[in-house]
């Protein structure tokens, strides 16, 4: 079977890493036919648009697309385009799957954590309003001076909807890869509408998992405390989309960094596959940087379409040449480039 399967570059150091991310999966045996299609910093310079429809249309019709780093501009410029195919394509569900390996620089071992993050509410839904704006002074009329005048305004919505969603799929999450519990995490001794509704739903939603699955919450506060005291309680989390983003990252510094961080964005018929790290076009056009992070991405998608040996011989591909630590980038303490280090597990899959 030839699976179809859009590919986006990216910009920055996107480019040299899908190009050896596609190289890698195509040595696993499984039949891939790639469709190129753009969205970055790149693109926009051309088209004047960082997401072109065209690209949209792609992974619409393909269901299934790898992509590449994309720069996002802090402060000004375009909003982020991550943000923007997520909600496009209503990809509500951010896995990003948190696992020590051997040869990765870390405090910690044998953490196996799964990150479950709502990918299209919250502060992320993008409803804000600037200082002085006729939207943010009545919403200051309204908070009866809560709000300070001068105030930019963001509004974070949470859905029972989008919760008992989200929710609903960290279960059966838990459930087909066997693991033991998921914990909630929210902040609703304080956002007692928002993030109450979050934890009152995903109450009801666990009803159904009852004597299969071990439901907890944990305050977020907390919880990053809990998980650099003791990580090892903990297996599948799910969170609200903002609380989600961070969380997200500590757990990757938990097992090294963002450079061993794959992650994936599934919606009810369409995935999107990418590395959790940025674009570091610092390091553009250098063969500098570690392809694993999107390697392990990748392996994510080949579990996705069914090609399940071939994602464990990926996986395992990639631990045994960073266990190795002959043939990788910097980073990982060796002196390899990006092609090298792709190479080397190449070698390992013939």
């Amino acid at each position: 079977m030839v699976h179809k399967i859009t590919l986006i570059p990216g910009d920055g150091t996107g480019p040299e890493i899908s190009e050896v991310t596609a190289k890698v999966v195509e040595a696993t045996g499984v039949k891939i036919e790639w469709e190129i299609a753009h969205a970055g910093v790149d693109i926009m310079q051309k088209e004047g648009t960082p997401l072109p429809q065209s690209t949209l249309d792609s992974i619409r019709k393909n269901k299934i697309a790898l992509k590449g780093p994309v720069t996002t501009p802090i402060g000004t410029g375009f909003r982020s385009v991550n943000v923007a195919i997520r909600k496009e394509l209503d990809l509500y569900s951010c896995l990003r799957p948190c696992r020590t390996y051997k040869g990765v620089k870390s405090k910690y071992e044998n953490i196996d954590l799964v990150v479950v993050r709502e990918n299209t509410e919250d502060l992320y839904a993008g409803v804000e309003y600037p200082e002085n704006s006729p939207q943010a002074l009545e919403i200051i009329k309204l908070s009866e001076n809560k709000i300070r005048e001068n105030s930019a305004i963001s509004i974070k919505p949470i859905s029972a909807f989008g919760t008992q969603r989200i929710v609903r799929y960290a279960f059966e999450y838990a459930l087909k890869h066997g693991r033991r519990k998921v914990t909630a995490v929210s902040k609703a001794n304080i956002m007692k509408c928002t993030d109450g509704l979050f934890y009152k739903t995903a109450r009801e939603t666990a009803k159904d998992y009852e004597g299969k699955i071990e439901y907890e919450e944990k305050l977020i506060d907390n919880m990053c405390m809990q998980l650099v005291q003791k990580p090892e309680l903990y297996d599948v989390i799910v969170l609200p989309n903002l609380y989600g983003d961070i969380m997200s990252d500590l757990c990757a510094g938990l097992v090294g960094g963002l450079g061993v961080a794959p992650g994936a964005n599934l919606g009810e018929d369409i995935a999107v596959f990418e590395a959790v790290h940025g674009s570091a076009p610092k390091y553009k056009g250098l063969n500098k940087v570690n392809p694993a992070a999107l390697i392990l991405s990748a392996r994510l998608m080949l579990e996705h379409i069914g090609e399940t040996g071939a994602a464990f011989r990926l996986e395992k591909a990639v631990a045994d040449v960073i266990a190795e630590k002959k043939s990788v980038t910097y980073d990982l303490g060796g002196t390899a480039g990006t092609k090298e280090m792709a190479r080397a597990i190449i070698d390992k899959l013939k």
